[in-house]
């Protein structure tokens, strides 16, 4: 299943399909030119339409839109903990290279559950991730999230970890038999706005009993039509799609 979602995550990289055109236009020029140079524009013409960004916006929107965040003044005392979703640091080859946490741009996966310690004396949180990326060695994340929570002045007590999953399908199942956690109490689940569809069909599929925390909002009520950026442009339809066939992959497979 890891081995998959990596696969899926290359699939769902606008960038690669224009890679892809591009060298299938260039296999085509010397027996089909024709064909070859029409490869050759289409290329770029997905290229430069990904730099517009209310196109994967309104995909994101959707996404987010679906579990919002909770009302202002909404209390948090009935909830046993927050369950914290791993993919807001970077990998373990820049932790080891210096001496500071380094966190990527879904920081607010790390960043908002602080906040509701300092505001929720009772609460907890479950860290849950082992390594995202492929044949990686060294930290796991959830060793560099027990650095970065350390530095942050958190009491250990209030933070476990699990540290063996590698997707958002192992997130829920192994987090379940982490000692001390009961599934069934109510918890919070908290990841990024856009993966929240997929992680609480997950959850709730896994038998928990979680409430979706949003965080790391990535669209408004509106994109400004001028908004452009190839860079920009292309994260957020690799994050759209990743989404929207990571979903579509875990019905299929009855884990959502």
């Amino acid at each position: 299943m890891f081995l998959a979602s990596k696969l899926l995550s290359f699939a769902t990289q606008p960038l690669a399909w224009v890679v892809v055109l591009l060298l299938c236009g260039l296999l085509c020029m010397p027996v089909r030119r024709k064909w070859g140079m029409g490869l050759g524009w289409v290329a770029l013409t997905v290229l430069l339409l990904q730099g517009w960004q209310p196109l994967p916006d309104a995909l994101l929107r959707q996404l987010e839109a679906q579990h919002p965040e909770p009302a202002p003044g909404t209390s948090l005392q009935r909830y046993a903990g927050v369950v914290l979703l791993g993919g807001a640091l970077e990998p373990s080859y820049v932790w080891q290279a210096h001496s500071q946490p380094a966190l990527n741009d879904a920081a607010e996966r790390m960043t908002v559950p602080i906040a509701l310690l300092q505001q929720y004396p009772h609460l907890r949180i479950l860290f849950t991730g082992g390594e995202g990326e492929l044949f990686a060695e060294g930290l796991t994340e959830a060793d560099r999230a027990r650095i970065f929570f350390d530095s942050m002045g958190i009491p250990p007590q209030r933070i476990v970890y699990e540290s063996a999953s590698h997707t958002t399908y192992e997130n829920a199942v192994f987090s379940a038999t982490v000692p001390g956690v009961n599934p069934a109490q109510p918890w919070l689940l908290l990841t990024s706005a856009s993966h929240m569809p997929r992680a609480m069909a997950t959850f709730r599929k896994a038998g928990w009993n979680v409430t979706p925390y949003p965080v790391d909002f990535r669209s408004g009520t509106r994109t400004p039509w001028t908004q452009y950026s190839l860079a920009i442009g292309a994260n957020k339809w690799h994050l759209a799609l990743h989404e929207l066939f990571g979903l579509l992959a875990y019905r299929l497979a009855g884990q959502a």
